[in-house]
């Protein structure tokens, strides 16, 4: 592993840390799945677009990312015409008919509408998510803001992670830098015994049965659990290690 991903390692471990890690647990996911991907258009580096990954980990919902970085031409320009501004995040809800600004709203509308519940949405408790966001966002310095330029993919990506996983922030980040779109399936983590380090869990709790729609999944598919898992069909590849996904992301599709 190189400096410079350990030093982005820790700085996503810090923004982790500034931000709560809300978006971790899954303990009261959505009593329905929506039958039509969700389509969620956003940006990394956006505290409000947090606010809706946090939300969408804690639902236990997927939603195909279409990445809007600033200086974006693949999907940003799109949002102006389906929405009538460029205010993001924006969400289009097919199963509904939905199209919605306004990250509180967006919340509200899918806990409405799939039966789940988030606490920490409104009043205070929302500013403080929103300020812990805002230093999250200073402590990447500003990764996952800013488009860069790449090859458009024929097929989304498809990400396993959850919002506050460090390590998945780092292939977020690329992911949407690069203007990549993907299907992102939460893999949050469903048991409080899940909590902690993996070789903590491994310790006090050896026998752990696997819970949560994707993680289940993804120990079905893989024979493990961990984040963040990407799978390419455009290419055949599926992997793990964030570093590795990284590199194999700049050299697939960065120009």
């Amino acid at each position: 592993m190189s400096l410079s991903h350990l030093l982005d390692v820790q700085t996503s471990l810090l923004a982790s840390t500034l931000s709560g890690w809300r978006g971790t647990l899954a303990f009261r996911p959505a009593t329905r799945q929506p039958a039509q991907a969700l389509e969620l258009y956003e940006f990394e580096g956006c505290p409000y677009c947090r606010l809706v990954g946090e939300a969408l980990t804690e639902m236990d919902l997927d939603a195909l990312i279409r990445p809007c970085p600033k200086g974006g031409t693949r999907f940003r320009p799109g949002v102006q015409k389906l929405g009538g501004k460029l205010q993001f995040p924006f969400l289009v809800d097919p199963n509904t008919g939905t199209r919605q600004y306004e990250s509180a709203e967006i919340v509200r509308h899918l806990a409405q509408t799939y039966g789940a519940t988030v606490r920490g949405d409104t009043g205070v408790l929302r500013q403080l998510r929103l300020s812990g966001g805002q230093l999250a966002r200073g402590a990447r310095r500003w990764r996952g803001l800013r488009a860069r330029p790449s090859r458009a993919p024929e097929q989304p990506l498809e990400l396993y992670s959850f919002e506050s996983s460090p390590y998945s922030r780092l292939v977020r980040e690329v992911l949407c830098e690069l203007e990549l779109p993907y299907l992102l399936r939460n893999t949050g983590k469903a048991l409080w015994q899940d909590l902690g380090p993996p070789w903590i869990r491994a310790r006090l709790f050896p026998d752990l049965p696997v819970a949560g729609r994707n993680r289940a999944r993804l120990k079905a598919l893989t024979g493990r659990v961990q984040v963040p898992y990407l799978v390419d069909p455009n290419t055949g590849t599926a992997m793990y290690e964030s570093a590795d996904i990284v590199a194999y992301l700049e050299s697939t599709y960065a120009r």
